[in-house]
């Protein structure tokens, strides 16, 4: 007869008399499962089990395993639930409890000679789903609990369901005779229930062992993903255990546990060596949050056709760095325009660029042939018509047509209409004079504010301004910036809101100042009362007000070019109404100021070379409006109608007279309810401006600033990730993102 062979006999660990004099009697202690709480799981098992629940595990039971010649095996008793105490085999018995009984679903299993087989539904039954597996390679059914646990008796039949598997299906019958029945035994003190017993407190911990360091890894997710989305920086100097600041991240992960008691417990007995704490982790736990951003990004944009809107900018390590934002219209039918990511490049060179943004794509199954559009800037390494990017990429994708940031033309079409203009452009020069001396010192700022604070009380007095929530707040003189025109709106319109109290503060430092103060005060304070540069402190409010408008619209992520298009029309149209017909008020507005000020009013009729008039209207008022009007033109023109001849536009209406008849042969069509329904979203895809890469580096510079120039480049990605399109962030559940950290590599504990 063939020697029994069971799990005990790989795995039984020699125990010497003594040993076994003083744990023979011992049952299966509560402290012997928590000393084991701070064991790691050993995850380079001598016997490999089969992950897959769904295929069968392949064991070779009559193998030997290779002992040492001095070491005796006997096998423990197992009554009371006795189990052996070997650590090693504690994890074996996990490993298979953690897989659970093998029950694979056949639509016709092996017949046997009598013409039975195995019947699927025993599974179903609750008496045998706990316990009963099958091996379609041996077609006999086995009982796991007793396989791991059970306590050989002698008796006949014992290794039924533990070696040789059980085969007699005619014996498997409703009844009390039923073979199943009779192997679990109606006594409690059976085998099979004594087995089954230890199979549960095994299993009920390696469920509670899971939970907990779940709810640990979780604790660590919160706080990574709160930190991120609030900008905050995560390590601290000294993180040890007796620093009075571990840093904002242990920090705050003492914290948020600290309200649940139970908590606190799981915390402070996780294993030392896995308490998934440390800067490594927390890395990675960011970046599995930032990865599944992307993944929903990449789920929303699906088969949609989309546009690459692409940036690059230095960083606080000077670091050139490239941000990547994708524009489509997601399945919904609503426009969107994702950050995708923020990429360190070597060079801004085009090669270069082209392939890291090919990279990126690559990683995330984006289809090049899917690009409809290309948005950059200016600069010659984007807009080349030959080397630029948008020319490789148009090579490799002929339907990916550039067009110029909106936003960043009318900025350049601002810029030159000023310096285009004399008056205008040394009116700028003089402006950065007055609100430079006004903002040398915090001295002199605060007196700007006290006097503002006395200016509003006392036309509040003579109820020249309204009260009311949110009316008449502080105010302070903005320097303009070179990048942004909306900036030089701002200082102008503060300065014409704090024109009194800036007056007073420049004539308290004439009194009060050295005497290298008093020149340059002075002439600041001399431009600022002179009727020209009221007169275009006005002018240019005004003709500002309404490029603003148009400024801010074209920078609205939702914002579609055709509509862009419509808002520099109307633009355009506004600003040639205002030269037509507002001299007059403007005029009666600038005197109406001055006279209030105390300020000299020249007369407009008084003769020198020429009219006071005619200079203030024709050179600027005219010149200023006209100058706008012709840079508009020239950056926008290439839009419109009129660019198209008679004999194009003809030609036009026969290539689509044959369109709508060839479209309606092709079968990718077919779906398509209206041809309209394709044109609007190939309109709303089209890129208008850059403003979200632009955005993106505003993050940028808040996460990684001069304290936290180290970064590394992944990691200053991901954190931007979470904190732009934090709209997704917050809806990823923490429990999928335990998954996908599981998944990264094995662990040291089971987090399922």
């Amino acid at each position: 007869m063939k020697k029994s062979t069971t799990i005990f006999d790989f795995f039984k660990r020699k125990i010497s008399n003594d040993l076994e004099a003083n744990t023979s009697g011992a049952t299966l202690p509560t402290t012997n499962v928590e000393e084991n709480l701070d064991v790691p799981i050993e995850e380079n098992l001598d016997v490999p089990i089969e992950e897959n629940p769904n295929e069968p595990v392949e064991e070779n039971l009559d193998v030997p395993i290779e002992q040492n010649s001095q070491t005796k095996f006997q096998k423990v008793d197992m009554s009371s639930l006795q189990l052996e105490l070997d650590p090693g085999l504690h994890e074996i018995r996990r490993r298979y409890i953690k897989l659970g009984p093998y029950q694979p679903r056949f639509k016709k299993f092996n017949k046997s000679e009598k013409v039975r087989s195995f019947q699927g539904s025993w599974y179903e039954d609750d008496r045998f789903k706990p316990w009963l597996e099958y091996s379609p390679k041996k077609d006999a059914a086995f009982c796991l609990p007793c396989f791991l646990f059970h306590k050989p008796t002698g008796h006949d039949g014992q290794n039924a369901f533990t070696v040789n598997g059980f085969k007699s299906w005619k014996k498997v019958k409703n009844g009390e005779s039923c073979s199943f029945i009779l192997h679990m035994g109606k006594d409690l003190n059976s085998t099979h229930r004594i087995a089954h017993k230890a199979y549960t407190v095994v299993s009920n911990f390696i469920s509670e062992q899971i939970a907990n360091n779940r709810i640990r890894l979780k604790a660590s997710i919160d706080v990574v993903r709160h930190l991120s989305l609030q900008t905050i920086a995560f390590r601290g100097r000294d993180e040890s255990s007796i620093s009075t600041n571990q840093g904002n991240f242990l920090m705050t992960l003492d914290l948020m546990v600290g309200y649940n008691n139970d908590i606190v417990e799981i915390m402070a007995k996780a294993p030392k060596n896995a308490t998934y704490t440390s800067p490594q982790i927390q890395k990675e736990i960011l970046h599995v949050i930032s990865t599944k951003v992307k993944k929903a990004i990449r789920q929303e944009i699906g088969d949609a056709k989309f546009c690459i809107l692409v940036d690059e900018a230095r960083d606080e390590s000077m670091k050139e760095q490239m941000a990547v934002v994708l524009r489509y219209v997601d399945i919904n039918g609503f426009m969107r325009e994702r950050f995708f990511g923020i990429v360190h490049v070597v060079d801004t060179t085009t090669v270069t660029l082209k392939k890291e943004i090919y990279y990126l794509f690559s990683n995330y199954c984006l289809d090049i042939q899917n690009i409809r559009g290309q948005g950059y800037d200016s600069a010659s390494n984007m807009r080349g018509e030959w080397n630029g990017l948008q020319a490789l990429i148009l090579n490799d994708c002929p339907y990916a047509y550039y067009i110029h940031c909106f936003a960043h033309r009318l900025q350049l079409a601002l810029v030159g209409a000023s310096k285009a203009v004399v008056p205008l452009n040394r009116f700028f020069t003089k402006l950065i004079l007055v609100i430079n001396n006004i903002r040398a010192s915090c001295k002199h700022i605060e007196q700007l504010k006290i006097a503002r604070a006395f200016d509003i009380a006392y036309l509040i007095d003579i109820e020249e301004l309204e009260t009311g929530k949110g009316l008449n707040q502080m105010v302070t003189l903005q320097q303009p910036g070179d990048t942004r025109w909306s900036s030089h709106y701002k200082s102008v319109s503060n300065l014409i809101k704090l024109f009194s109290p800036t007056c007073e503060v420049l004539l308290k430092i004439m009194d009060e100042g050295n005497s290298s103060q008093k020149v340059e005060v002075e002439s600041a304070y001399e431009v600022l009362i002179s009727f020209e540069f009221v007169f275009i402190l006005h002018f240019v409010n005004e003709t500002m007000e309404i490029t603003d408008k148009l400024c801010q619209a074209l920078q609205n992520q939702s914002q579609d070019i055709l509509n862009a298009m419509h808002l520099v029309s109307s633009t355009k149209k506004l600003i040639q109404q205002f030269r037509d017909e507002k001299w007059d008020d403007l005029l009666a507005t600038v005197i109406s100021f001055c006279k209030e000020r105390g300020l000299d009013v020249p007369n407009m009729n008084a003769r020198y070379d020429f009219r006071n008039e005619h200079y203030y209207k024709v050179d600027i008022f005219n010149a200023g409006i006209d100058s706008q009007l012709q840079e508009l033109n020239h950056r926008f023109n290439n839009f419109y109608p009129i660019d198209f001849t008679d004999d194009e536009k003809n030609d036009l209406k026969k290539e689509l007279d044959l369109y709508k008849y060839d479209v309606v042969q092709q079968l990718g069509f077919k779906n398509l309810k209206n041809i309209s329904e394709l044109v609007v979203k190939l309109v709303l895809t089209l890129p208008v401006s850059t403003a979200t890469t632009e955005r993106a580096f505003s993050v940028m510079n808040v996460i990684k600033t001069d304290l936290r120039n180290k970064m590394e480049d992944e990691f200053l990605s991901d954190t931007m990730m979470l904190f732009i399109e934090r709209d997704i962030a917050v809806t990823i559940s923490t429990d999928s993102i335990i998954d996908d950290f599981e998944d990264l590599k094995r662990w040291r504990v089971p987090f399922s």
